[in-house]
C-alpha cells in the first residue's frame, strides 16, 4: 500500500467517522439513556443532551483513521499473496481486514464510549471529572470494560458490511457504461439557466444514500 494511499484512508476515514459522530450524538445519548437502569429522566432525560461529547470527539477521528488505515492496509496484504490473492477469494480478504480493523480500532473506541457513557447517564458531571474517577477507582482496567464483548458485537455487522460494500463498488464500475449513456442523453434535455445535474451523480446519490442509509440503520438497532 502506497504512502499517499495510508495518509488518504487515515484522514478520510478519520473525518467521516468525526462528523457521523458528533451528527448522531443526540442521539446516541438518548438512547443510552432509554438503557439506563435508572430510568430516562433519572438519567437526565433531554437535559445536557450533549454531555460526554468531549471524549466522542476526541476518540472519534482516531478510532474511525485507525480503522480505515488497518482495513485497507490488511486488505492490501492479504489480497497480494497466496491464495487470498485470487478474486473468487475476495470477500474473504474483506472479511478478514475488516475484522482486523475493528479489533485495531477498538483500543481506542472502548475507552471514550465508556467514559462518554458513563458522563451522558450522569450529566452533572464532566468528561474530565468522569476519566478522573474511572482511572481512580478502578485503573485503566475500567477503560477497558466491556472490550471482548464490544469486539464480538462489532466484527459481526462488519463481516457482512464491508464484503457488500467492496462488491457494490465493483457491480457500480459495471453500470458506468450505461449511465455516461444516460447523462449525454440527459444532456440534451437540459434546460438553460438551470445547474446541471448528470444521470451519473443521481445515480450515485441515490443507490449510495440508500445503501449508507439502510446499513446505518441496521447498526443502530444492532448495536442498540
Amino acid at each position: 500500500m502506497e504512502r499517499q494511499q495510508f495518509v488518504a484512508s487515515l484522514v478520510a476515514g478519520g473525518c467521516a467517522g468525526m462528523c457521523v459522530d458528533l451528527t448522531l450524538f443526540p442521539l446516541d445519548t438518548i438512547k443510552t439513556r432509554l438503557q439506563s437502569q435508572q430510568g430516562f429522566y433519572k438519567a437526565g432525560g433531554f437535559r445536557g443532551i450533549y454531555a460526554g461529547v468531549p471524549s466522542a470527539a476526541l476518540g472519534s477521528f482516531p478510532n474511525a483513521a485507525a480503522f480505515f488505515a488497518t482495513y485497507d492496509c490488511a486488505k492490501s496484504l492479504l489480497g497480494s499473496c497466496g491464495v487470498l490473492a485470487e478474486p473468487s477469494v475476495a470477500p474473504v480478504t474483506h472479511m478478514l481486514a475488516a475484522s482486523l480493523g475493528e479489533m485495531v480500532a477498538c483500543l481506542i473506541r472502548v475507552p471514550t464510549e465508556v467514559v462518554k457513557q458513563r458522563t451522558q447517564a450522569s450529566p452533572s458531571s464532566s468528561t474530565y471529572h468522569m476519566l478522573v474517577v474511572t482511572l481512580r477507582e478502578e485503573g485503566v482496567r475500567g477503560l477497558y470494560r466491556g472490550f471482548r464483548s464490544t469486539v464480538l458485537r462489532e466484527i459481526p455487522f462488519s463481516l457482512v458490511q464491508f464484503p457488500l460494500w467492496e462488491y457494490l463498488k465493483v457491480r457500480w464500475l459495471h453500470l458506468l457504461p450505461l449511465l455516461l449513456m444516460w447523462q449525454r442523453l440527459g444532456s440534451c434535455w437540459q434546460r438553460p439557466g438551470r445547474p446541471q445535474r448528470t444521470a451519473t451523480s443521481c445515480w450515485c446519490s441515490v443507490t449510495c444514500g440508500r445503501v449508507g442509509g439502510l446499513l446505518g440503520c441496521l447498526q443502530a438497532a444492532y448495536r442498540g
